[in-house]
């Protein structure tokens, strides 16, 4: 059996996790298996409508103990859970949250891991995964041998999709460690598109001269509907906070969109955002790295091109 995690936040379900469950499923149907999820904590979304993705069981465990991530306990619960299930492969998001508690797992379960899977796996000889490598410049294939596999699955890089049906909500029973840590307060950012879950990204860099013109750049994100990132150096610079901060050492991101103004390019920063489906470059410099990665530049001034580019698709939308 295939048993895909179920991320949340704040008792909604994450993006991510509907592109895992995908995952999980077309390949509980390359094994000839049933694939079944599991959810720590309640949630607000319909668990029975997650069927759509090809599973037939959700396993949840509503325990308030489990409503926060603490990737100690999680791990402890998610292992157990697995073994209980009876589950041959444990998939992942290759998010955050997945990072911290899916090569946890696999110790606990005594399995071979893969993260960062962009494919399904081949198993006409074996169970082969392939990965990203080298900061997504270059591909693996990884052969697991044992028993239980784990694998993360990289962002963007599946699909997400549907079919009919519903799946069957069941509680599962697994013991509960207490934490290690005690949350005394959360503070949450209200009114913006978390950028692991954006599928447009509008980004800037050193470029921009200074904070006090970011305002053409949140209000072009603002018309597309997208985050908004910088580079580390503005960051850095608390131009903008840091949890906008992408690249080797932020976040790592794949939306289907990546829009980077007056950003260089360097490989740093490219390893946060080259696996984006799409990257469009604004910058006056023609010799700036970033061209090379991109799949559309324009070369001219930000400050012209910008207010220009959320003209346009302004008056598009309102003809549309």
């Amino acid at each position: 059996m295939v048993l895909v995690y179920i991320d949340q936040a704040e008792k909604q379900i994450k993006k991510s996790a509907f592109e895992v469950l995908s995952y999980g499923s077309a390949l509980a149907k390359q094994l000839g298996c049933a694939a079944e999820a599991l959810v720590l904590g309640s949630v607000n979304d319909d668990l029975a409508g997650l069927g759509k993705y090809g599973i037939t069981k959700v396993h949840q465990i509503a325990n308030e103990a489990v409503q926060h991530f603490d990737a100690k306990v999680y791990t402890q619960v998610i292992a157990a859970a697995a073994q209980k299930a009876g589950a041959t492969v444990v998939i992942f998001a290759h998010s955050i949250n997945g990072k911290a508690i899916a090569p946890a797992v696999a110790v606990k379960l005594g399995a071979g891991i893969v993260t960062g899977a962009s494919a399904l796996p081949k198993t006409d000889a074996g169970f082969v995964v392939t990965k990203t490598v080298f900061s997504g410049k270059a591909f693996a294939s990884i052969q697991i041998e044992t028993p239980i596999k784990v694998i993360a699955l990289n962002q963007n890089s599946f699909g997400v999709f549907t079919q009919d049906g519903n799946a069957t909500v069941e509680a599962i029973d697994v013991a509960i460690p207490s934490p290690s840590i005690k949350i005394t307060a959360t503070e949450l950012i209200k009114g913006e598109i978390p950028l692991t879950e954006a599928t447009i990204v509008v980004s800037a860099g050193r470029g921009l001269k200074g904070p006090e013109n970011w305002g053409m750049i949140e209000t072009l994100a603002k018309t597309l509907g997208a985050a908004t990132a910088c580079s580390r150096p503005v960051s850095d610079s608390d131009w903008r906070p840091h949890h906008e901060h992408v690249g080797q050492t932020g976040l790592q991101i794949a939306p289907n969109l990546y829009i980077a103004v007056g950003i260089s390019g360097a490989i740093q920063h490219l390893a946060g955002v080259n696996r984006s489906k799409t990257i469009v470059v604004i910058n006056k410099d023609p010799e700036a790295p970033f061209f090379k990665a991109a799949d559309y530049g324009v070369i001219g001034d930000a400050f012209e091109i910008v207010p220009a580019l959320n003209e346009a698709i302004l008056k598009s939308k309102a003809g549309a």
